[in-house]
């Protein structure tokens, strides 16, 4: 199989349903956000081997990935016939990311100020992830309110999903004993 084809040197691109479109097409910034995002996920992954951090955690956010793919897959029109109301997001694969978001937080310190993204490289890598998951998040939203169909679950497991991206930044920096950095207002005296 060739890497390339040439056949996107004119500006279009299939979907996975067959369906030939420019590659400014907005389900096609949908699919590529989804893999930007599974990407800053790879890049966090790789940038914790360096660091002690217990296998479960590791082995969810490797899950997050693989199921990031299928969404990418969904987003790029392809939905498996055995997909649950025409999408591979089921109200499990939300509250299973809410146990594990509650499962981290029990590790937690409980915060009272706003955090600055950063601490290790692999946090600052979740941050990352956290804040393409927002923008998918919005461009899913924009596309619904232009007319385009996204099943309403995928629209609220890429919510719960920034969420545990935030708190598996938070969950890195505790286990290694890195501390958050508090945001300070410019406008209040310390």
């Amino acid at each position: 199989m060739k890497i390339y084809t040439k056949f996107g040197d004119g500006g279009q691109t299939y979907l996975a349903s067959g369906k030939k479109v420019a590659k400014t097409d907005r389900r096609v910034d949908l699919y590529g956000t989804c893999d930007e995002l599974n990407s800053t996920i790879g890049l966090a992954l790789s940038l914790g081997k360096k660091h002690s951090i217990e296998k479960p955690f590791l082995l969810y956010l490797q899950s997050i990935q693989s199921f990031l793919f299928e969404i990418g897959s969904e987003l790029a029109g392809y939905v498996p016939k055995d997909a649950k109301d025409g999408t591979v997001v089921n109200a499990a694969d939300v509250e299973s990311i809410e146990r594990e978001i509650d499962r981290l937080m029990e590790f937690l310190p409980e915060i009272k100020f706003f955090i600055l993204p950063g601490g290790t490289e692999m946090a600052s890598a979740l941050h990352i992830s956290r804040t393409v998951c927002r923008r998918l998040e919005r461009d899913l939203l924009v596309y619904v309110e232009n007319g385009g169909e996204i099943h309403k679950d995928l629209r609220i497991y890429l919510n719960r999903l920034s969420d545990y991206l935030f708190t598996a930044a938070r969950f890195v920096n505790f286990s290694v004993g890195q501390e958050e950095t508090i945001w300070q207002s410019r406008t209040k005296s310390n």
